[in-house]
């Protein structure tokens, strides 16, 4: 019998969850150390409750790991420490080389490791996220065979281990980097007090991110998450010999917003936000710490 843990039901985890319990497949969560926004979404995709990490880890023949991805090489290591055998799926923004890593963690602990990048948004009645999975053949096929019928599209990469994640931060070099410049431009604009002539501009020239206001208070209630993966990227453009320089820039501006995890901010107050902070945000590096209020 299929069980899969998720760790652990956040925006995205929880509704690529809810696509498996949706089918009949029973999927595990560890409400210890969660707040009632988490307990909420756990309920509502019919996510199944238990004692611990030992208990999810024990009754799941798949465990996904979805969270920040500052958080997952200790989210994977406190996996492999209860001797986990099943398929760990690493569904994290992290680059290869970690991907490369946490594999190594827990495929030395007998687990079977696929690398996933979800590009898209949660699944719902009308978004059909793409899960990217990459290793060996059979562990592939084995996890895009869970989301068979579902709105969740697994897409299978020909490559080993570190090609889905290479391909997710890829993209997220351009979605993420785009949203925070277009931040910038606004803050700029409003400095000067020509932001319905940069709007005006905006539309004219088809500039999305730029044309839509709303994204920057959207980019901001995210970017506690977004900035830990424009960190993944910088790394992952550093090894592959690319300039790097961008993907910091995108991070230090996403770092301002830190404050307003999950807030529902007017678009202005956003862009106020950035015009109140220092000019200069120095780099913070990818430590990896695991905090409850990280995961939520």
């Amino acid at each position: 019998m299929t069980t899969v843990g998720i760790l652990h039901p956040g925006s995205m985890g929880a509704a690529v969850a809810g696509e498996l319990s949706g089918r009949g497949i029973t999927v595990l969560w560890c409400p210890e150390g969660r707040g009632s926004a988490t307990r909420q979404r756990a309920e509502r995709f019919g996510l199944r409750p238990v004692g611990g990490l030992e208990e999810l880890v024990g009754l799941s023949t798949h465990v996904i790991s979805l969270c920040p991805p500052d958080a997952a090489e200790d989210v994977a290591r406190s996996v492999a420490e209860q001797e986990f055998t099943g398929c760990y799926v690493e569904a994290n923004a992290v680059n290869p080389e970690r991907m490369g890593r946490i594999a190594a963690l827990l495929q030395g602990r007998g687990a079977s490791v696929v690398d996933a990048g979800v590009v898209g948004s949660p699944p719902s009645e009308n978004r059909s996220p793409r899960l990217y999975l990459s290793g060996e053949s059979a562990d592939v096929a084995d996890v895009a065979a869970l989301f068979a019928d579902t709105r969740v599209q697994a897409r299978s990469l020909p490559g080993g281990i570190g090609q889905a994640s290479g391909l997710k931060l890829s993209y997220s070099a351009y979605q993420k980097a785009s949203r925070a410049l277009a931040a910038v431009a606004h803050a700029m604009a409003d400095e000067y007090g020509v932001g319905a002539e940069l709007l005006d501009i905006a539309h004219h020239h088809s500039a999305r991110h730029l044309a839509d206001l709303a994204y920057t208070a959207d980019v901001a209630a995210k970017a506690w998450r977004w900035e830990a993966e424009m960190r993944e990227v910088s790394s992952a453009l550093k090894a592959a010999g690319l300039p790097a320089a961008m993907a910091v820039g995108a991070a230090d501006v996403l770092s301002l917003w830190a404050a307003a995890k999950d807030a529902d901010l007017d678009p202005i107050e956003a862009i106020g936000r950035l015009r109140a902070a220092p000019s200069d945000c120095p780099e913070t590096a990818v430590t990896g710490a695991n905090t409850p209020d990280i995961i939520e």
